[in-house]
């Protein structure tokens, strides 16, 4: 799964990051499941990674729905 960057979800109408944070929330749960079982993942690194994503894609709706969004787009 592409991890993805802040310019890349700023990008992206409010639709399709909700589609995105489930998408990553599911495939999250997937992975936790699959270790709790007493399975292996191929890539460890990649739990971090998509947590990392999921807080980015709430930060930027946060900043949104406060207005702050126009300050960070000029950057």
């Amino acid at each position: 799964m592409a991890i993805l960057r802040v310019k890349e979800i700023r990008a992206m109408s409010p639709e399709e990051r909700k589609k995105k944070l489930a998408e990553l929330r599911t495939e999250l749960m997937r992975l936790q499941t699959m270790i709790r079982a007493g399975g292996t993942v191929e890539n460890p690194g990649i739990i971090k990674e998509i947590r990392k994503t999921i807080a980015r894609i709430l930060t930027i709706e946060n900043e949104q729905k406060s207005g702050k969004a126009k300050m960070h787009q000029g950057a």
